[in-house]
């Protein structure tokens, strides 16, 4: 089943939407995570990525509450928080030393467009060395329309107060069919593609992520792993591709989480069919240690990286908020990869040598 992508693969060729799902249904999880390490090895080397990183969640608060989402909260509903953006600055201070802080949050109802301002401003005084990725396409999407500026100006403006680059996040699936019932109060797959490409355009560097194991089926990932790709052709602006499992408890449209053989599969053939983004994300937050490890082998170059106090993934489920660093070059080197620490534009600080 696989001899003739096989084929194209050595050859350099560019795999068609067919091609993928034939990937996705083959049952032949060997070949396909030879195949998927074949590519990644001769896009980054031996070389496995982490980064030293604080997750930050501004607010819970969301105007959108989306079914897959356990993290959400309405104004006033009991377990709600929103962090004052002193708050913020000393849980930065607190998690020293790292390299990148990630910021992201619910659709807060009475935050200002300047608040995110003040915010991004605060943060690059007080730590101007630190790389802030923040916000998803949701977020921006959601400033534009409380601004009333257009996209690319929010954008501007971010930018100009401290934000060095964006998360992949609000992706989950762009297949309308999914999408109305997953989450239809989120913007569509069209938009959060357009707040990309507006982001890209202004030069801002982003991530983007796939939410699969929920009520998907292998064509609607397929279809989001093709519209990635023809708008990474166009622009060039993605970092890193980051498929994220789903995870169901504390949801409301419930379900089981995926088995690691999806998982593997999903790193793999994502790393086949975007042959144009430099690197794929095995997300150990949501995959678990042993199953990001085993990424490595199927297509995967990143472990993210310490990720301190995340707290989306683990209001649905999860089992962990942070890793060391040590734990990271361990997962690393016993895969028989090259541990490198890098900075956010996957640059390398340093080959670890201790374990």
């Amino acid at each position: 089943m696989l001899k003739k992508i096989r084929e194209k693969i050595l050859k350099g060729k560019r795999l068609t939407r067919s091609d993928a799902l034939k990937l996705f249904e083959t049952d032949d999880i060997f070949a396909l995570g030879e195949l998927a390490s074949y590519v990644a090895k001769n896009k980054n080397g031996n070389k496995a990525y982490f980064v030293r990183n604080l997750h930050v969640n501004p607010t819970n608060i969301c105007v959108n509450r989306c079914g897959f989402c356990a993290f959400s909260r309405s104004k006033g509903e009991n377990g709600a928080f929103e962090l004052t953006i002193k708050d913020i600055l000393r849980r930065i201070r607190k998690a020293q030393p790292i390299s990148e802080v990630h910021i992201v949050g619910g659709l807060h109802p009475e935050w200002q467009f300047e608040y995110y301002l003040e915010m991004l401003s605060s943060i690059k005084k007080s730590f101007p060395e630190l790389h802030i990725k923040a916000f998803t396409a949701t977020e921006v999407d959601y400033m534009h329309r409380i601004s009333g500026l257009s996209l690319k100006d929010v954008l501007k403006a971010l930018k100009s107060q401290g934000l060095d680059s964006m998360p992949g996040g609000g992706a989950e699936i762009f297949h309308s069919s999914v999408r109305n019932r997953l989450c239809p109060e989120k913007l569509s797959g069209e938009r959060w593609l357009e707040v990309m490409e507006a982001a890209h355009s202004v030069g801002i560097k982003t991530n983007a992520t796939m939410l699969y194991g929920h009520i998907e089926n292998y064509e609607h990932r397929v279809d989001h792993l093709m519209r990635l790709r023809e708008l990474q052709d166009r622009t060039g602006g993605f970092q890193a591709f980051i498929p994220l499992s789903y995870h169901p408890k504390n949801t409301e449209i419930g379900g089981r989480n995926s088995s690691g053989i999806d998982d593997l599969k999903t790193i793999a053939v994502s790393r086949l069919v975007l042959d144009n983004f430099p690197h794929i994300k095995a997300y150990w937050v949501m995959l678990g240690e042993k199953v990001s490890q085993l990424a490595l082998l199927f297509g995967a170059d990143d472990l993210d990286g310490t990720v301190i106090d995340e707290k989306i993934t683990y209001s649905a489920g999860g089992k962990r908020t942070g890793i060391t660093e040590n734990e990271l070059v361990h997962l690393i080197k016993k895969a028989g990869k090259k541990p490198v620490e890098r900075d956010s534009f996957y640059r390398s600080i340093r080959r670890c040598k201790t374990a």
